[in-house]
């Protein structure tokens, strides 16, 4: 039953009185002198604060537990809080516990059994960096959002004197650095060079002080991090013991955080990167082309094969370092993600991958190629080192048999980018780069989900869809093709497709437009810049659009008379510069013949080579042997 009891008290100091009234006396028999509190004289309207306690629940051997507090101005508010606490306590929050937000987080991680050990040791560095400096001292049942907000507004303020911490050290550094070249012209000058000798040594002995204590700045997405971490740990103390009234995490307003969108590297940014060094975005994507020029550099390292499977599989980097080769078929041409290495301070750790990671990937002719090719070209080193060879039983190891550590590899492929060349991506990047070139093939991205081993195909979509500028104007073009405008056209000579013109079954038209004078433009077709004009047509319009159109128009009523297959339409108005595209229009055309070969007819394939035939026909070659 709820009957708390209201007092006043306060904080004067006075002779201190026993049960009946009588002076306390110390040893010398003088009067003890302490607080007086609830006896008082003085206590009334405006001396002393009001105070109340009730009777909570029993506990251990029956006893029941006083629950007290004070310090409360006026009576209401005495009264609102006791009514808060003795809520609290009817549903199971121990409300009369001293234990400090410290201990409870503490409590809370050793509790969690089932933690993976990457996310653990996240929780632990949140909890030992941030989560106990600046709220361990709070008693639990004092937590409130405005501690949270002090906390990361402190977070802050230590960001800004980090950021000037590392401006100072950039300083520093370019200081050195002057101070090197200097010495080094000053060769041949004996007392310059001694000068500058001792400037440079100078220079550098300031850079190595300026540098101690320098710290990562603690950027927005690591304080949405913490923040999930805090709200993790309260929302198991609010279920499991009710610590907690609310999960005050929840409350917490923090700057908002961007995922960097995946950039390609398109030539105007290859320029600006040649000239200044600095890269567009955190997250680049190589074009098909780079892709090729990196894999035609690194066809002679060690690990090209890797790099290849990380450029087509989209693989994560732990999944490699902890591929078997008992998870690899290469005459059924898959392979199985089933476990992971993971990096912990740098210590290497086996565990299984989340649900959804572990997936069956199927490999290409190639690609089974190269597993074959390094698969020999391991035996081969086997031979020469002997005994000394390491079984680790991994498809990817060093030359002598080793296990690779996850960030060997990016450091290895970061080493093999700067000596291509190249623009420069990161290891982790060419799970973009395959995902795009999935797309850019035409897979559904419900397959690319699982070929990245993502729990939903928005995680796919949202994070791993950078859109090559191909891909972005075959979706603009095919928006042409799909919503054809009715232009109406004259024909001037008919469209007649030379046998020349196909490649197989296939050909490319291009109508040029120009306009002549007015709203007059012609139309003509042809397979390519000066070559004969396949057919002619003549349209009233008002811009290259209507020119356009027309022309689409026109090959689609010849697609119809001639049983041809209209296969992609592409705009490339936007090429000609802006003074000039009131004059001109340029459209390219995709055709097939309708006849072409089919799947028609086929079945279940018969007569294919056996297993072993297979196997000898991607016998590694001549060079990856060598290799």
């Amino acid at each position: 039953m709820f009957e708390p009891s209201y007092y006043r008290r306060c904080q004067c100091k006075g002779p201190l009185t026993d049960k009946e009234g009588k002076p306390v006396l110390d040893a010398d028999g003088n009067p003890k002198i302490g607080s007086i509190g609830t006896t008082c004289p003085k206590l009334g309207k405006g001396h002393g604060t009001w105070a109340f306690y009730f009777e909570g629940e029993p506990g251990e051997g029956g006893k029941r537990a006083r629950v007290r507090r004070g310090g409360f101005a006026k009576l209401d508010d005495a009264k609102k809080k006791a009514k808060e606490l003795y809520d609290a306590a009817s549903v199971g929050t121990d409300v009369s516990s001293d234990e400090k937000c410290g201990d409870f987080f503490l409590r809370w991680i050793k509790a969690k059994k089932s933690l993976a050990r990457t996310t653990r040791h996240g929780y632990e560095e949140h909890i030992c960096n941030y989560l106990l400096p600046h709220l361990g001292h709070i008693k639990r049942r004092d937590l409130k959002v405005r501690h949270l907000d002090r906390m990361y507004d402190a977070i802050e303020k230590g960001n800004a004197e980090r950021i000037l911490h590392r401006l100072r050290v950039d300083q520093l550094q370019k200081d050195r650095d002057n101070a090197h070249r200097a010495w080094v012209k000053a060769a041949g000058k004996k007392e310059e060079r001694r000068a500058t000798r001792r400037a440079f040594l100078d220079a550098n002995k300031a850079l190595r002080e300026g540098r101690r204590g320098l710290r990562k700045i603690t950027s927005a997405a690591t304080m949405h991090r913490i923040n999930d971490t805090l709200s993790s740990a309260l929302t198991w103390g609010i279920k499991r013991e009710a610590a907690f009234a609310k999960n005050w995490a929840q409350l917490v307003e923090l700057p908002p955080v961007t995922r960097p969108k995946p950039l390609v590297w398109t030539p105007e940014r290859i320029e600006h990167w040649k000239r200044t060094g600095e890269k567009p975005g955190p997250v680049m994507v190589w074009t098909p082309e780079l892709t090729g020029q990196f894999l035609d550099f690194a066809k002679d390292d060690w690990l090209y094969e890797l790099w290849h499977s990380f450029i087509f599989l989209g693989p994560r980097r732990g999944e490699m370092a902890a591929l078997p080769w008992t998870e690899v078929s290469t005459d059924a041409l898959w392979l199985r993600i089933s476990q992971q290495i993971v990096e912990v301070a740098y210590k290497l750790y086996g565990e299984a991958p989340k649900a959804d990671s572990v997936r069956t990937l199927s490999l290409s002719l190639e690609s089974g190629d190269h597993l074959v090719s390094f698969r020999a070209k391991q035996e081969q080193k086997r031979q020469e080192w002997g005994d000394a060879y390491v079984e680790t039983g991994r498809v990817w190891t060093h030359e002598n048999g080793e296990e690779i550590h996850p960030d060997w590899m990016s450091r290895r492929f970061k080493r093999l980018v700067e000596l291509s060349g190249l623009p420069p991506v990161r290891l982790h990047d060419l799970r973009h780069l395959a995902a795009t070139l999935s797309l850019l093939a035409g897979t559904d991205i419900k397959v690319v989900q699982e070929k990245l081993g993502h729990s939903s195909r928005q995680i796919t979509s949202d994070t791993y869809t950078s859109v090559l500028p191909e891909m972005m104007r075959a979706e603009a073009e095919s928006v042409m093709a799909v919503v054809p405008r009715d232009v109406p056209y004259e024909v001037r000579t008919p469209l007649e497709i030379p046998e020349s013109a196909w490649q197989g079954d296939v050909a490319v038209l291009f109508a040029h437009g120009v306009r002549q004078s007015g709203d007059v433009w012609i139309v003509g077709a042809q397979v390519q810049p000066d070559a004969d004009l396949l057919g002619v047509i003549e349209l009233a319009g008002r811009s290259q659009d209507d020119a356009a159109n027309a022309s689409v128009k026109w090959i689609r009523e010849q697609r119809a008379a001639s049983a041809l297959e209209l296969v992609r339409v592409e705009d490339f108005n936007d090429r000609y510069p802006e003074d000039q595209r009131a004059y001109f229009s340029l459209t390219r055309f995709t055709i097939a013949r309708a006849e072409a070969a089919g799947l028609a007819g086929w079945s279940l394939p018969t007569g294919l080579p056996t297993a072993a035939a297979r196997s000898a026909r991607r016998a590694p070659s001549h060079r990856r042997t060598a290799a």
